[in-house]
C-alpha cells in the first residue's frame, strides 16, 4: 500500500518545443517515460511514489498542441494541450458545441480548469482508490481486483463492461465527445501521418488491455481532437451527478446529441460515463428513440434499454436507477 512521502522520486525533466521532439523523447525512453500535460493527475501519482518514471516529458512548451482552430468542412480542431477553461469559454465552442463547453465547464474547480488540459482530461487514469493507493491489482500487474471482492468498497465502480477490473473512466469531456462523433488524432514516432480514432474507439476496456484506458501506448501522443460540422436541428443535453458539486468526480454523467426532423428524433447519440471502464455508447437506447417524439415516455423506454445488461456490485446498485434516469432526461430534456 502506498505511503505518502515528503519528496517526489527523482526523474529527468524534458521540455520539448515541437511535436517531433516530444515523439523522439518518447521513443528514446519508451516505458520509462511519462507525458506531463497539466500535471494534476501526474503529481498525484508522483507524490505517492506509485509511478516513478525516469523521464518526464513536459508538453507545456509545445505550442502546436494548443489552441482552437477552424477545421475542415466547418468543424473545429482543438489541441490536446488546450486548457479546459479555454474549451469551456471559447465562443466558437459555446455557439456550435454547447455540449462540450458545458462538460468542460463542470470539471472540478476554476483553478483546475485553468491548469488542466483537454488531452489530460481524456487520457487520465481511473480513480479507483485501491489501484491509486498502490495495491497490486490486475491493472497494476497483480492477480486480483480488490474492488470486486465481497468485503470491498465499490460504491463508485462499474455496473457495465467489467472484465476482471471494475474501475470506471473518470473523464467529464469523454462522453460529450463520443456523443458529438469527435475524432482523436494520435501521433506515433516514425509514422508519416497521425492516426485518427473515433471517440468511442479511443477508449478501451480491460477485456482489450487491463493496464490502459485508451489506445495510447508508450511512445504515443494525443495531439488534437476534431469535431465535425454542427448538424442542423441538433439538440444537446449534459448532466453530471456527483457527491459534492463544488469539484468532485462524477458518480455518473450523460451526454446526448439529438438531430431532429420536425418534432421527432431523426438520429441521436447517447453516451454515459462513470458506469464502465470506458464511456458507454447506449446504442440500444438510441434505437428505441429514433423516429419517436422526445417525450417522457420515450425517455423512460430508452432508460430501461440502457440498463438492460447492467450488473451491479455489492455497494453500487444505485447506479442502475441513476443511469436509467440520466438517459431518460437526456432524451426528454434535450434543449
Amino acid at each position: 500500500m502506498a505511503v505518502i512521502r515528503d519528496m517526489i522520486a527523482p526523474f529527468e525533466l524534458y521540455q520539448p518545443t515541437g511535436v517531433d521532439d516530444a515523439l523522439r523523447l518518447l521513443e528514446e525512453h519508451r516505458a520509462d517515460s511519462w507525458v506531463l500535460a497539466g500535471g494534476l493527475d501526474s503529481f498525484d501519482w508522483f507524490k505517492d511514489r506509485i509511478k516513478r518514471p525516469a523521464a518526464v516529458i513536459d508538453l507545456g512548451g509545445v505550442e502546436a498542441l494548443k489552441g482552437i482552430r477552424e477545421g475542415a468542412d466547418g468543424g473545429l480542431e482543438i489541441g490536446a494541450m488546450t486548457s479546459l477553461a479555454d474549451v469551456a469559454g471559447d465562443e466558437s465552442v459555446r455557439d456550435a458545441y454547447p455540449l462540450l463547453a458545458e462538460a468542460a465547464g463542470l470539471v472540478a474547480t476554476p483553478q483546475i480548469r485553468n491548469q488542466g488540459t483537454l488531452g489530460g482530461n481524456l487520457a487520465q487514469d481511473t480513480r479507483c482508490w485501491y489501484y491509486r493507493s498502490g495495491w497490486p491489482c490486475y491493472r497494476a500487474g497483480g492477480n486480483i481486483c480488490y474492488a470486486a471482492t465481497p468485503q470491498s468498497m465499490n460504491r463508485e465502480h462499474c455496473i457495465l463492461g467489467a472484465s476482471r477490473c471494475v474501475a470506471v473512466n473518470p473523464s467529464d469531456t469523454a462522453p460529450a465527445l463520443v456523443a458529438l462523433d469527435a475524432e482523436m488524432f494520435v501521433a506515433r514516432r516514425g509514422g508519416e501521418h497521425q492516426q485518427a480514432y473515433a471517440a468511442a474507439d479511443f477508449f478501451i476496456g480491460p477485456a482489450i488491455d487491463i493496464t490502459r484506458m485508451t489506445v495510447l501506448e508508450p511512445g504515443d501522443l494525443l495531439t488534437h481532437v476534431v469535431l465535425p460540422a454542427p448538424r442542423p436541428g441538433a439538440r444537446w443535453y449534459f448532466e453530471k451527478v456527483r457527491d459534492r458539486k463544488s469539484w468532485d468526480f462524477s458518480l455518473a454523467s450523460v451526454a446526448s446529441a439529438l438531430q431532429m426532423d420536425g418534432d421527432r428524433v431523426a438520429d441521436l447519440r447517447i453516451s454515459v460515463n462513470g458506469v464502465a471502464p470506458y464511456p458507454v455508447r447506449c446504442e440500444a437506447a438510441e434505437a428505441v428513440v429514433r423516429g419517436q417524439l422526445p417525450d417522457d415516455e420515450t425517455g423512460l423506454a430508452a432508460g430501461e434499454a440502457a440498463v438492460e445488461d447492467a450488473r451491479p456490485l455489492r455497494h453500487n446498485d444505485y447506479k442502475i436507477a441513476l443511469m436509467r434516469n440520466l438517459v431518460r432526461r437526456a432524451v426528454r430534456d434535450a434543449a
